[in-house]
């Protein structure tokens, strides 16, 4: 038996007793990769990001772990839960005009002082001093660099699009500010840690990626640093410079101006997290849809399925059938709304009310389907915890 093979038996057994569709995640695998995450961060403390995790039993478990503290957050009312949920380090990782969060941020001082907002242009300041109405609270404040690389004298550009502000200009117009307080700078390469550098079948791709994510790391590394030493000469009192991701977190690490890394994929491992050489995890998150037809030869359709990712549409932006080995869609179909028919020789095997298992393509966004998550130990499901949708959240 494979080890494949062996985890579908053990899913299979620990959810028995439940019916698909369901959603579980493998506790074994995910403090695995928690682990790997803590060994390639070398030391340096590593914040989970929320929205790669939507799930509160999940992000207190691992941040009991050695070598994670705090959290990075994606919205502004999610960040004000949390921390009226107790976590007190929350980094939003994003810019808001969430005119109504920032009236409630700015008048309560437990949620000023756990919660720190993201700016990459002085009009996002203008907009919470707006937003304040009474609130009198000083506001924390992180500032975000554009780690894009730019080739070619800035004709050709990689990496996400973020606001040209000079970061050190910036860094003075919030000291400045009354009623703000700059604490952190936040550098996320997601041309790096985002992007698979062995995507299996593409050799040439995967050969030009990796060349490119050589180049822009040896020139974030140096950019990243002149610009902490310019910020740290404006307010000396940094609590932190955060940088990386699951893709990139050893290479992040080793950068003296970074204090800390940003991670999230890495503990669920979700299929857009198979095509890197600098790591390798466990698929910690899955879920199961129900046989319900067997059209034929080679042939069976399962019940609903089709949970695209965000991003550039294309085939990776799909969910992939796991377990058994060997099911792949039908190329006139894909995964649908409301059934999936999958084709393979294993589909012979199957029975009505069998579980088929997949992958999301994403981490968290798989918690936007399901309202709990089982937890599996070995073969037995040991919790049932909701996700933020079934707390009732849908915070994006």
């Amino acid at each position: 038996m494979t080890a494949r093979a062996a985890d579908r038996a053990r899913y299979d057994r620990a959810t028995a007793h439940l019916d698909a569709p369901l959603a579980i995640v493998d506790l074994e695998a995910f403090d695995a990769n928690a682990d790997d995450l803590v060994r390639r961060a070398g030391g340096k403390p590593i914040r989970v990001a929320s929205k790669s995790v939507r799930c509160r039993a999940l992000l207190e478990r691992v941040l009991e772990r050695d070598g994670f503290a705090g959290i990075m957050s994606f919205t502004l009312a999610e960040s004000i839960w949390l921390a009226r949920s107790g976590f007190d380090d929350i980094l939003l990782a994003y810019p808001s005009a969430d005119t109504r969060g920032f009236a409630e941020l700015t008048s309560d001082p437990k949620l000023a002082a756990a919660v720190t907002v993201m700016v990459d242009d002085p009009a996002q300041l203008h907009l919470i001093d707006e937003a304040r109405r009474d609130g009198t609270e000083v506001v924390r404040v992180c500032l975000e660099l554009d780690t894009s690389l730019k080739l070619l004298g800035g004709r050709v550009r990689v990496g996400a699009l973020r606001s040209p502000a000079q970061v050190a200009d910036l860094a003075r117009a919030v000291v400045r500010r009354p009623g703000f307080k700059l604490v952190g700078i936040m550098a996320y390469e997601g041309h790096v840690a985002g992007v698979g550098d062995a995507v299996a079948g593409r050799p040439l791709r995967s050969r030009a990626v990796r060349l490119m994510q050589a180049t822009a790391r040896k020139e974030l590394a140096r950019r990243r640093a002149e610009v902490v030493r310019a910020v740290r000469a404006v307010e000396p009192d940094l609590e932190y410079v955060n940088g990386g991701g699951t893709g990139s977190v050893q290479h992040t690490a080793a950068e003296d101006a970074v204090t800390e890394i940003a991670a999230g994929s890495g503990l669920y491992v979700p299929r857009l997290f198979d095509n890197y050489t600098s790591f390798s995890g466990r698929p910690a998150a899955l879920f199961a849809q129900p046989v319900v037809r067997r059209p034929g030869v080679g042939v069976v359709t399962v019940l609903g399925g089709g949970y695209p990712a965000s991003g550039a549409p294309g085939p990776d932006r799909l969910p992939v059938p796991h377990l058994p080995e060997g099911l792949r869609y039908d190329p006139q179909e894909g995964p649908g709304e409301v059934q999936t028919p999958l084709l393979g020789a294993p589909a012979d095997d199957l029975l009505i009310g069998d579980k088929v298992w997949f992958r999301h393509a994403k981490a968290g966004e798989l918690c936007e389907r399901f309202d709990a998550l089982h937890l599996v130990e070995g073969d037995t499901v040991t919790a049932t915890v909701p996700t933020y949708r079934g707390e009732g959240h849908t915070f994006l």
